[in-house]
Formats: C-alpha cells, sequence, structure tokens
C-alpha cells in the first residue's frame, strides 16, 4: 500500500490504523503524485492545525482521509472541535477550565488532538471500505484505552466522556463498559500516590527456554549471556540509580523484578540481587515487591524460601495453559502438573498473593480447551489472574513460520477471553489494569483481575503512566511522568546484553538528566 499525508511525523500513527483492517507489512510513503492507476493507496491529510491559534475556543482541527482500491474509492472528511477537547485541569468531576499549560505542554496537546484528528479521519475512510472488520476499540490504536476515558472523565465529566467514547472513537459499549470497570478499581491507587514516589522494575530478560510466540534470550550462561557479568552490571546499574533516587529525595512506592524469568538465576544469585537491590534503595518493610516467578521449571522451595526472606509480597507462576500439548508445542518445558505442583509449594510457603497469566488464541487451542484451563486455575483460586491475547512478536519462531500453526479464527479467541474473564468472575475477583499490544488477534486486550485486596499498585501505575519509573536491566525502559504537562520523557536500557553492559554509565547519566534537568 502507498501513503500520501501532509503530516509525515504522523506516518507511524496512520500505520496504526491502517493495520487495524488489514496485517499490510509494507506502507510506502509517498508524495501526492507517486499514485498508480489500480493500485491500494490512503491520502491523509490534516488542515487548520498549523494556523489556528490553540487556546481559541473557535480553532477546529480538520482532517480529510481518501482510500483507494483500484476504481473503488472511500472518503471521510472529520472536524475534531475544540471546544470538546480543550485542555482543562484534572480537578474532581472534571468540565472546568483550568490553568493555562505551560507553552511546552500546549504544544504537546495541540499535537496530539492533530494527531487524534487525523487517525479518526482515516479510521473512518477504512472502515466504509471494510465494514466487517472487527473493531471492538474503534479508532484507539493506544495500549491505554483507560488513560484516554479517564482523561475525558476528568475533563468533561462521565457522560461526555462515555458519548464521546461511544460517538467519535466509535468504541463498542461492551469495551467502554470494561474500561469503566478498570478506571473505577484504580481510582484508589492513583489518589493514594505522593509527590516523591516512583516506583523501581529490575528485568531478568532470559527464560531457560524460548516460547514459539516469543523473543527474550534462552541461550544461558554462554559467553554471549554470561549471567556474572549481567548481574555485576546490572547492580552497578541499580547503584546509580538508588543514588539518584536518593539525590531527587524520592520514594519507592512498589519494585517489580520481571524478565523474561527472575528465576532463571540461582538461589544464591537471586538472593544476593534481592539483598543489594533493597540495600540500595532502602525498601521499606512490608512494601509491595513483585517478582514474576513465571515458569514452572524454574521455580525450587528454596528459591521460593529466599523470596520470601527477601520480602516479595507477590508472585506470578505462569501456566498459559494447563494443556500439556500445547504446553509442548509452543516450547514451555514444563507440565500442567508442575505447575500445579508449583502453586501449592507456594502456598505452603505463606505467599498469599499468587498471580496466574493465561493466553487466549493459542496454536492448536479452541474455547473448549480455554474451558479446561480454566477448570483447573478454579480448583487452584490464585488472587490474579491475568488474561492475554496473543500478540505475535515478530523476531519470535511463530512470526516466522506462522503457516505451520493453526490459530484459531478471532471468534474463536473473542469466546476465549470472556472464558477467562468468566473464570475470574467465578473467583471474586475484578478487573483492575488492561493493556493492548501490536499484532494481537482481534484488535482485543490483555486484563488483570485482582480480589480486591489483591490488587497490585505497581502494574496500575506503569499501565497508566500515572507514576516515574527508575529501570534497570537490558531492554528496561525508565521514564519520568510530568503529570503538571501532561508529558512522559523516557530512557531505554540497549536490549543488547553486551551493549548494555558496555553503555552502564552513559545510559545512567541520560537518565540522570531527565531527571535534574527535566
Amino acid at each position: 500500500m502507498k501513503l500520501h499525508t501532509n503530516r509525515e511525523e504522523f506516518y507511524n500513527d496512520i500505520c496504526e490504523v491502517i493495520r487495524l483492517f488489514a496485517p499490510v507489512p509494507n506502507i510506502e510513503l509517498t508524495d501526492e503524485g507517486g499514485f498508480c492507476a489500480g493500485e491500494k493507496k490512503l491520502a491523509a491529510l490534516l488542515f487548520g492545525g498549523e494556523e489556528a491559534s490553540f487556546f481559541d475556543k473557535n480553532a477546529r482541527f480538520s482532517a480529510r482521509a481518501e482510500y483507494y482500491n483500484g476504481s473503488e474509492r472511500f472518503c471521510c472528511s472529520y472536524s475534531l472541535p475544540h471546544e470538546r477537547f480543550s485542555p482543562c485541569d484534572e480537578s474532581e468531576g472534571g468540565g472546568k477550565e483550568g490553568p493555562e499549560l505551560s507553552e511546552r505542554g500546549a504544544s504537546l496537546e495541540k499535537k496530539r488532538l492533530e494527531k487524534r484528528c487525523l487517525k479518526i479521519a482515516v479510521f473512518r475512510a477504512l472502515k466504509r471500505a471494510f465494514p466487517d472488520a472487527p473493531l471492538p476499540w474503534g479508532s484507539l490504536t493506544g495500549i491505554r484505552p483507560t488513560s484516554l476515558l479517564r482523561e475525558l472523565t476528568e475533563r468533561h465529566g462521565e457522560e461526555a466522556a462515555t458519548e464521546l467514547m461511544l460517538e467519535e472513537f466509535e468504541v463498542s459499549e461492551e469495551k467502554l463498559e470494561l474500561a469503566s470497570r478498570i478506571v473505577s478499581a484504580q481510582r484508589s491507587v492513583i489518589a493514594s500516590i505522593r509527590p516523591n514516589d516512583v516506583d523501581v522494575y529490575i528485568g531478568i530478560p532470559f527464560c531457560r527456554t524460548r516460547c514459539l510466540y516469543c523473543s527474550f534470550a534462552s541461550e544461558l550462561r554462554t559467553k554471549k549471556t554470561d549471567m556474572a557479568a549481567y548481574l555485576n552490571a546490572l547492580k552497578k546499574d541499580i547503584s546509580l540509580g538508588a543514588a539518584l533516587a536518593k539525590e531527587r529525595k524520592l520514594t519507592v512506592r512498589a519494585a517489580y523484578l520481571g524478565g523474561g524469568t527472575p528465576t532463571i538465576l540461582t538461589e544464591e544469585e537471586l538472593d544476593s540481587l534481592l539483598r543489594f537491590a533493597a540495600e540500595a534503595y532502602g525498601f521499606a518493610p512490608g512494601m509491595e515487591l513483585t517478582v514474576e516467578a513465571g515458569r514452572p521449571d524454574t521455580i525450587t522451595e528454596q528459591k521460593l524460601r529466599v523470596l520470601k526472606q527477601n520480602g516479595c509480597t507477590r508472585i506470578s507462576i505462569n501456566p498459559q495453559t494447563m494443556l500439556d500439548k500445547t504446553l509442548a508445542l509452543v516450547g514451555r518445558d514444563h507440565s500442567s502438573e508442575d505447575i500445579k505442583n508449583c502453586y501449592y509449594m507456594a502456598r505452603e510457603l505463606g505467599f498469599d498473593s499468587i498471580n496466574m497469566d493465561l493466553i487466549a488464541g493459542l496454536p492448536g487451542e479452541t474455547a473448549a480447551d480455554m474451558e479446561r484451563t480454566c477448570e483447573k486455575v478454579l480448583e487452584l483460586a490464585p488472587d490474579c489472574l491475568t488474561v492475554h491475547t496473543l500478540a505475535i512478536k515478530r523476531s519470535s519462531r511463530l512470526h516466522e513460520k506462522l503457516d505451520k500453526y493453526a490459530l484459531p479464527p478471532v471468534s474463536e479467541v473473542e469466546k476465549m477471553t470472556a472464558i477467562g474473564a468468566r473464570c475470574a468472575l467465578e473467583l471474586g475477583m475484578l478487573p483492575y489494569y488492561m493493556y493492548r499490544q501490536k499484532y494481537m488477534a482481534g484488535n482485543m486486550e490483555n486484563v488483570g483481575y485482582s480480589l480486591p485486596d489483591k490488587v497490585c499498585a505497581y502494574n496500575i501505575d506503569m499501565m497508566e503512566d500515572r507514576l516515574s519509573i527508575i529501570a534497570h536491566g537490558a531492554g528496561a525502559m525508565s521514564k519520568r511522568v510530568f503529570s503538571g504537562e501532561k508529558r512522559i520523557e523516557r530512557v531505554p536500557n540497549p536490549k543488547d546484553i553486551a551493549t548494555y553492559i558496555e553503555k552502564i554509565e552513559k545510559t545512567h547519566e541520560a537518565r540522570r538528566t531527565l531527571w535534574v534537568e527535566g
């Protein structure tokens, strides 16, 4: 497909909308005269934003999109009324005009609204061309629909926010109801954030084997993945981050040891890392500390004891499915019985907040298979349940050999996620966070469910971009949230292990600049 637009900075955003309708791998950016007869092409033009005064109540952003499929032409013109999306404060109830944004904040807000206008025009033109496309989230392509709903509610009130989600963004009533329930569940956790709070993430980007749909490293303790070298670098990274937190008088609200699979570490390595991080940052007793124990083939009783002794308050034991044939197919070197044994072992050791992950849409599975998995989950009765929709990483083996695996159709995946949601409800859980990913079946979502008193604050802080995070480890992403300016700045760590180790100090300097100079 070819694309012409007068706002090339929104190229990636327009492509995301196009891929809601069709998995187009290559979208060529071209000038207006670069179209040939009979080609599939799209023109997306934005008007008014450059000339209009941002704070002028009568200003509008207008866009026009035209999609050509051979001799067929599908068009849409759309205007974004400024008065419905004006910058307001975040006071309770919304709908009130707040103080003017800073010049930088106003520029960012203006660009965001221009992008929104252009994307809606493109979406509506393509919807006319593909009327049967499954679009439960309407024109939304971002990973956090709940953030948008919260923003609209704070600015305009609940009734107007509901109308905008349904009519402007064309979100389905079912998905709006889900988003509304999650926003409600998050309210008290978000309200408890203090001005100097920060979260800490520590990453172990290795797994014992690589799942079919994933891209994490799995060849461990080789020259390329020298664990001792990685852990030494990680501790140096942590010490630099902790020094920055103390310098800026930041208080750690929650910490998360994730992966990959952190329990790939030996008992001694795990103990040493957790002790080092707790001492460096001064973790408070009883502070929320989550560890993704993850895969049963890496969990031992002694490792669970190490987690308990180091103040871990929450763990994940992730089956993904309870069907042994699927576990073998996707490359998970454990059985459903192993999952149960690890779960009961953790309970016996006193873990009272255990999460389990399931994936809807795994190769060869059906809704009936999801039913069987959920029957076994109900017997175990975890405290939290995360229901994922399969997202195929572009560098995964599954993406490379899609034609060799029978993936369930979208209609079946929808049934599977509904079964997962029903399982969570039967366990007494509520949905409390959600996010979306690229290349997900049916443009759906991942949802985290929890018993009311077991909600994970870190998951809400991270998914909703409500709190800054100092992140350590290869591929980890530090971010600073400037809530007053409605902007977020990020500093990524290199994904390659050797590059991460080599550039620890340089990356930290960029992170420190972000917090000191902002």
